[in-house]
């Protein structure tokens, strides 16, 4: 191994928390020394996921403190865990990938409406960088801390992001959201059960969801404008992946050769001539994009789907340690699709 970098993975038995370490046995320059999980510490991680058997991680002990030195942190934690730990291992000069909710919206108001608490670090907060590599890729070289984003943003706002790029004027998005179950996490209430979720299909948080003043505010940022987003997400019976519609009223343009000369280089975008399902995306990085746009409405139709716990969390947290520590951004991420 020419370079091996240290990471400690904080909530390691969550969704994200697995799903990171499925990716990260396999990055040729990671040794993950730690893992941290408050619920199951005592225990080895094959007991409770078989599958890691065969792994080096397999006989690693869960533990409430990491008990190895490492060099930066992924914290799969819930977002108050999160929002406290963060000032603590910046104090300790480590890196750090934060896959919660916690230092995502620049404007710390929104906590207290969107998040249920105050946010006391607005310094820390500031300096966070966005971990949407399409958009921010030098900037999150260059970050300490990257606030890797939600699922439900990620496919949005690469959805949206050419016609952003492009100065266009778009003032309101309407953006219909699917979602697997898997995005409710491991702890989760019984509307999320098997037996009341099969066969079922319905929309929550539909007057106030958190990830809404999150897109809004990376759309502000980008484009210097307020841009208002009615935002349903909505839940479907499979287990993982997300397809997002997003509706944009706006004049006609060449969209094809726009998006085609936004992401025509990008590794892990996928431009479509008909829309994707779901299933593409399962297990991958990538982002599968389709365009219509409605004559008769003046409607520009973009769907946007990719693997809620994959592109939407836990690869695209490793994509961003790639270009924290100035490695291949594409490096242990060259995964195909797991299909059927």
């Amino acid at each position: 191994m020419e370079q091996e970098i240290k990471v400690c993975v904080y909530g390691a038995t969550g969704y994200t928390g697995i799903e990171l370490l499925r990716w990260l046995i396999n990055h040729p320059y990671v040794k993950v020394s730690s893992l941290v999980s408050q619920s199951y510490s005592g225990k080895k991680l094959s007991d409770l996921f078989p599958f890691f058997e065969k792994s080096y991680l397999g006989n690693k002990v869960l533990l409430q403190e990491p008990d190895e030195d490492f060099d930066l942190a992924f914290l799969c934690l819930p977002h108050e865990a999160s929002l406290e730990l963060v000032p603590k291992l910046l104090e300790k000069g480590k890196k750090i990938i934060d896959l919660s909710g916690a230092y995502r919206i620049k404007n710390p108001l929104k906590y207290p409406e969107y998040y249920g608490f105050e946010h006391k670090y607005p310094e820390i907060l500031q300096k966070a960088i966005y971990g949407l590599p399409e958009v921010y890729r030098e900037n999150i070289k260059r970050a300490k801390i990257v606030a890797n984003p939600g699922c439900y943003p990620t496919a949005t706002l690469l959805a949206l992001y050419p016609l952003i790029k492009e100065g266009l004027k778009i003032e309101e998005v309407i953006v219909d959201a699917l979602s697997g179950v898997s995005g409710a996490g491991r702890k989760t209430s019984q509307k999320f059960h098997y037996p009341e979720m099969e066969g079922n299909a319905f929309a929550y948080s539909v007057e106030k969801h958190r990830h809404t003043p999150e897109i809004e505010d990376i759309l502000k940022n980008l484009s210097g404008k307020e841009v208002n987003i009615r935002f349903t997400p909505q839940v479907i019976p499979i287990i993982r992946g997300m397809m997002v519609k997003v509706y944009v009223k706006i004049e006609r343009l060449n969209y094809r050769e726009l998006y085609k000369e936004v992401y025509g280089k990008e590794p892990f975008i996928i431009l479509m001539e008909e829309p994707p399902h779901i299933k593409y995306a399962s297990g991958t990085n990538f982002c599968f994009i389709y365009c219509w746009y409605d004559e008769k409405t003046s409607i520009l139709e973009i769907i946007s789907v990719i693997d809620n716990l994959g592109k939407g969390a836990s690869s695209q947290a490793i994509q961003n340690f790639n270009l924290l520590m100035d490695f291949e951004e594409t490096l242990g991420l060259k995964e195909v699709s797991l299909y059927p």
